[in-house]
C-alpha cells in the first residue's frame, strides 16, 4: 500500500540535455510507519540502474546516463563530509549552446 500524500519528486537530467520527473510515493509499512526515500538515498546511489514502476509501465534508468538528480522535498537527513548542509542556489544552471 502507498500513501498518496507522502511523495518525493525525482527529476533526472541526462547527458543528452533531456530531463524527466517522477513522483515516488512512500510505501506504508505494516506497522503503519512511513519508509521515506530520504533514509535510503545513499544505498540507491550504489545501484547502476533504478527501476520506477508506474501504473502504465516500468522505467529503467541507467545512472551512467544521468548527470544530475534533483530531489524535492530536500533530503535534509543526509549528513557527512560530502554533504553541504547549508547551501543556497545563487544562479540557475545555464547550458552553453553548441
Amino acid at each position: 500500500m502507498y500513501s498518496e500524500n507522502t511523495y518525493t519528486q525525482l527529476t533526472f537530467h541526462y547527458r543528452d540535455g533531456s530531463s524527466e520527473a517522477f513522483n515516488v510515493y512512500a510505501p506504508i509499512e505494516s506497522d503503519g510507519t512511513l519508509q521515506t526515500l530520504q533514509l535510503e538515498v545513499r544505498n540507491l546511489f550504489k545501484k547502476d540502474w533504478w527501476i520506477l514502476n508506474l501504473p502504465e509501465q516500468s522505467v529503467f534508468i541507467n545512472l551512467d546516463n544521468v548527470i544530475k538528480i534533483e530531489v524535492k522535498p530536500p533530503v535534509d537527513r543526509l549528513q557527512g563530509d560530502d554533504v553541504f548542509a547549508n547551501a543556497e542556489r545563487v544562479t540557475a544552471l545555464n547550458r552553453a549552446k553548441v
